[in-house]
């Protein structure tokens, strides 16, 4: 129990700790997808256990800023059928990135889950999602996200710390 709860305390530490994560967006559809090399974007995401702010990079220069924030999980009431649960815009977005299932089974209910709409200053918008889960060898957290901006394309989205 000990063990479990200090990974618990690592995933959140490591996805909201202090300082500045950089995240990289890597198209996998859509016209940025099609360019070769395809454009990777870097973000700036901050924040400690609570709301923080992400700015993203368009390949055209375009700066979108947005705040991110942590989803509770979703109750499915006790008795109620599996498929009454919540759905989420985003679920396609996850499912076409990690495979057919992945949302339902890694990120519905999943206490670290965080979702923002950044806006660009040029009129973008992009829906970003990302979920902190232990490793699968050593423990530690990874961050796996996705997005999907206004112009078609979808991202897979990977967490770095600086």
């Amino acid at each position: 129990m000990k063990i479990r709860l200090f990974l618990v305390l690592l995933a959140v530490s490591t996805m909201f700790g202090c300082g500045a994560h950089t995240a990289r967006f890597y198209p996998v559809q859509g016209p940025l997808s099609a360019q070769t090399p395809a454009p990777v974007l870097i973000a700036k995401i901050s924040g400690t256990f609570t709301p923080g702010d992400i700015f993203v990079t368009m390949p055209d220069g375009e700066i979108c800023k947005g705040r991110w924030t942590i989803v509770k999980p979703a109750q499915v009431p006790k008795g109620a059928a599996t498929a009454s649960a919540p759905t989420n815009a985003m679920q396609p977005v996850w499912d076409s990135i990690y495979g057919p299932g992945y949302y339902v089974s890694h990120v519905l209910g999943t206490h670290y889950y965080a979702q923002t709409v950044v806006t660009g200053n040029r009129g973008t918008t992009m829906n970003v999602e990302m979920f902190s889960q232990p490793g699968e060898k050593d423990g530690s957290p990874r961050i796996k996200g996705v997005a999907k901006d206004s112009r078609d394309n979808i991202y897979k989205l990977v967490v770095g710390w600086e």
